[in-house]
């Protein structure tokens, strides 16, 4: 009978906290797997680059950028290796906007190490040989640019800096670009499942993304009685 043969895994790990990092690295590797890491958001592009790994495994909670930053900004620059976040912060919230920011999939800690195993192993088959199939057309808005698989939103060429709620909201009214959303489905999509916040939460992140949106050429626009639309500027 022959072997079962478990082809190497290239890993990068971005972890900044150190003995869960050691702990990873070591166990990963005894299980066969070529295990790259850095601790710190802003070494995890160039990292990323030079390494040209199979899969990543992000923490969300880093120094220099967060997670979500580094995510944002790798498939910014075309980076389409599958990536795994491990954190934390486990809400429905927070793996929504990381999905929606380009992940593949999301382990909250603590986690299973077979488990953890099963998912990266998973994840890098999904890269295919060859190249990638070109993705969504990024949209356009104002002098916005929403890249759409990865859910990073762009001005003048920069990434815009948001919270995830902030970007949840922003995401949603550019998908109803034109269209008025009520507040309560705005509240359904950046507070999931935290029934402790009132309706009026979603106000304040209005009023810290509309800030934020000088200068790009739409307005965030309140309706009263209707809720919120984004108009492209004359």
């Amino acid at each position: 009978m022959t072997p079962t043969v478990i082809s190497t895994v290239k890993l990068l790990l971005v972890e900044d906290d150190a003995s869960m990092q050691a702990a990873l690295q070591r166990a990963l590797g005894r299980r066969g797997m070529e295990v790259f890491s850095c601790t710190d958001g802003r070494q995890a592009l160039a990292q990323w680059k030079a390494t040209q790994p199979d899969v990543v495994v992000l923490d969300l909670t880093l120094p220099g950028l967060d997670g979500l930053q580094v995510l944002a900004q790798a498939r910014g620059q075309g980076l389409t290796t599958p990536v795994l976040i491990l954190t934390a912060r486990g809400t429905v919230g927070d793996r929504i906007v990381g999905l929606n920011t380009g992940a593949d999939d999301y382990l909250p800690k603590p986690f299973d190490l077979d488990e953890l195993e099963a998912r990266l192993r998973a994840l890098s088959r999904r890269r295919p040989a060859g190249g990638a199939e070109p993705g969504p057309a990024p949209q356009f808005v104002g002098h916005l640019r929403y890249d759409r698989e990865s859910g990073a939103i762009y001005h003048r060429d920069q990434v815009l800096e948001l919270t995830p709620r902030e970007s949840a909201l922003l995401q949603t009214l550019i998908g109803k670009l034109g269209h008025a959303v009520s507040k309560e489905r705005l509240f359904e999509l950046v507070f999931p499942g935290e029934t402790d916040v009132q309706y009026e939460a979603v106000e304040v992140v209005v009023y810290r993304l509309r800030k934020k949106l000088a200068h790009t050429g739409v307005t965030l626009v309140t309706l009263r009685g209707l809720g919120y639309l984004l108009k492209v500027d004359a």
